[in-house]
């Protein structure tokens, strides 16, 4: 009888955690879904609105182009990514992947930034990269770093900083693929002092532990 007891929790504790697994909200799939009791007025979903199947191309599924090198002249850190997310390539709306490529100029570099909706998986196709994450406060802001070359491949779990900077003297370039359909990019430098409004300087200086004249600075910069 104690032995069929046993069993019996083990089946109840085995039932409710599927039904606890399974009870949970799906991810959200871009950064704000704000409710809204009548439809009509509704701009987004969890996602986005299915096309008609009837009305679906093979155009539907295919992006062109990655074989061209992005622009690293138009930022000031030599860096270019070209996305193939959910918006570039309507195909992908509910599979929870996406695609970019990454070209950087000598010593270019893709500043510090999170996926807040997707791990990222790195593949270096030329030159060396030198990538890292840092982990969250849980794990004491443990930084992990590696220089890759042709052929290595580095994976940024989701949500974490990480960064690549081309360490060689010529272009570099590399493929990334995302666990999302819109993982979504926050630059660090960018949110902080870039933010619209601004966050006030002296909450920031007491944050940063700086002057309030640096914090100003790097917001005239950002803004």
């Amino acid at each position: 009888m104690e032995k069929l007891h046993y069993l019996l929790l083990l089946t109840l504790l085995a039932l409710t955690s599927s039904l606890v697994a399974s009870a949970y909200d799906p991810s959200p799939l871009q950064d704000f879904c704000v409710a809204i009791n009548n439809p009509v007025d509704g701009v987004f979903v969890n996602g986005k609105f299915c096309k008609d199947p009837k009305q679906v191309k093979a155009d539907d599924f295919f992006f062109p182009g990655l074989n061209k090198p992005g622009n690293t002249a138009a930022t000031p850190q030599g860096s270019a990514v070209t996305q193939v997310f959910v918006d570039q390539l309507a195909g992908l709306n509910t599979l929870g992947i996406s695609f970019a490529r990454l070209d950087f100029a000598p010593y270019g570099l893709n500043p510090p930034h999170i996926h807040p909706r997707g791990t990222e998986i790195l593949v270096v196709v030329e030159g060396s990269l030198f990538v890292g994450f840092v982990a969250s406060n849980q794990n004491n802001n443990t930084l992990f770093t590696k220089v890759l070359h042709a052929g290595d491949v580095f994976v940024f779990p989701i949500g974490q900083i990480h960064f690549q900077l081309n360490v060689g003297e010529g272009n570099a370039f590399a493929f990334a693929s995302l666990s999302s359909q819109n993982p979504g990019v926050t630059t660090i430098a960018n949110a902080v002092f870039g933010s619209k409004p601004p966050i006030s300087a002296d909450l920031l200086a007491k944050a940063f532990q700086v002057d309030k004249n640096v914090i100003s600075y790097l917001q005239k910069q950002f803004s």
